[in-house]
């Protein structure tokens, strides 16, 4: 059986395409690209863009050991509803990944139970703390795409330098979750105006700025490859910009919320506003706009960090951090930053597949014949009010309930399967 995507408009950033195509799809694979192709099935794209399929370098699903938030399963699904085919996981689980056996058990889930592409990370240190180096290249072996302590930063520099440098010997990129965490406290919002007049303990953008330079520094020390995570200060975009201009091997991300939100939407005390780092203030995010638009910031990723509603329905400074976000994040893509013209559709797509995968060298995010049938199909312009109660996660936190966004996906293919259709489309 041959699948046929025809009449819409094919966006290829690897590529440079920027066309109507149609593709064929044959087994896993994408037999040709070009025009008037028909399958045995046809799959009429009409009004939407064709693009591959988005990759997340930043997901948590939770397994294993905290399985009431999110599995595999549940996490794949909802980034298949959100037009994700491959989604990079973090090892901040319980236990955490740290040896070959954790990572094994993961790949195996990942391999029984993910309709999508599954690429895992590992610990660059043993228990996430910051101490005693894991074995990173018996993990790579195993299967890990990166290592990272995600959640926490390494406090000393010397074992941070120690980890770049052996990350680098054994091919693998860090992942850079930057936070003194001396300057956070018992902080839980953004340090500033809001702060202050809700009284609650904050955050301030040194904590992230502090670490982004230590750890580009040491990086360039060690001769490595560094990527920043969820940015969200205007300097941190600076000093990012500034090492690039040095020729430092750094890369970034930032998430949707961090170029939506500002900590106004903490007033409301919604504790589906609260996450790490947190919502800065407008001036942060216009830095973001531009670091997005110039490309400053490589990617975006969603940071998936999913909770349970009794755990988040306490009071502000006791509830968790973080938000779900993989069902959510094309449309904010497309609302915030491509409908006002701060980017192109075409960086859109490119900022949510090709760059994202070519940081971690993935066999995703391009459209070739010959090549995996991981495709997203989306109708830009179709609007739609976010309701957690549709989602596919198994959490439903996020801050964006009740908004009006435009992009909506209305199929998602990967490696020639659809794993998301829905019912409007031909």
């Amino acid at each position: 059986m041959t699948i046929g995507i025809i009449n819409g408009h094919l966006i290829d950033p690897a590529s440079g395409i920027s066309a109507r195509r149609d593709i064929l799809i044959k087994g896993g694979t994408i037999a040709r690209i070009g025009e008037s192709l028909r399958g045995s099935e046809n799959i009429d794209a009409a009004g939407c863009i064709v693009a591959p399929g988005l990759v997340d370098l930043h997901v948590h699903f939770r397994e294993p050991g905290n399985e009431s938030k999110e599995t595999i399963a549940t996490g794949s699904c909802a980034a298949a509803h959100g037009g994700f085919t491959s989604v990079v996981t973090m090892p901040n689980t319980n236990p955490p990944i740290d040896d070959a056996g954790t990572l094994e058990l993961v790949i195996r889930r990942a391999q029984e139970t993910a309709c999508i592409k599954i690429w895992p990370s590992a610990c660059a240190t043993k228990e996430r703390a910051g101490k005693e180096m894991t074995e990173m290249a018996e993990l790579k072996a195993v299967g890990a795409i990166a290592v990272t302590d995600d959640g926490s930063d390494i406090s000393s520099s010397w074992v941070m330098r120690r980890v770049l440098e052996y990350a680098d010997m054994c091919g693998l990129t860090f992942l850079a979750h930057c936070e003194d965490s001396s300057l956070v406290s018992d902080g839980v919002m953004n340090e500033g105006f809001n702060s202050t007049c809700l009284g609650m303990p904050g955050m301030p953008r040194a904590m992230e700025e502090i670490m982004v330079e230590r750890n580009i520094r040491l990086a360039a020390m060690a001769g490595a490859r560094i990527h920043i995570q969820h940015v969200t200060t205007a300097d941190s975009v600076d000093i990012i910009r500034r090492a690039k201009a040095r020729g430092i091997r750094v890369t970034c991300e930032t998430a949707p919320h961090y170029f939506t939100l500002t900590d106004d939407a903490v007033r409301s005390f919604d504790t589906n506003t609260k996450m790490n780092p947190p919502l800065r203030e407008q001036s942060d995010i216009d830095a973001i706009k531009e670091g997005l638009a110039d490309g400053t910031i490589d990617c975006i990723a969603t940071d998936h960090a999913p909770h349970a509603f009794t755990e988040k329905d306490v009071e502000f400074q006791l509830a968790p951090f973080g938000i779900v976000g993989l069902e959510t994040a094309l449309a904010l893509v497309i609302s915030e930053l491509v409908r006002p013209g701060v980017i192109t559709i075409e960086r859109a797509v490119e900022l949510l597949t090709s760059a994202p995968a070519n940081i971690l060298a993935l066999p995703a995010g391009s459209l070739r014949e010959g090549g995996p049938a991981d495709i997203v199909v989306f109708d830009p312009a179709a609007e739609w009010v976010v309701d957690p109660e549709e989602f596919a996660s198994k959490s439903r936190n996020t801050p964006f309930a009740g908004r009006k966004v435009f992009g909506a996906v209305r199929a998602t293919i990967c490696a020639g399967k659809m794993v998301y259709k829905t019912k409007n489309l031909g």
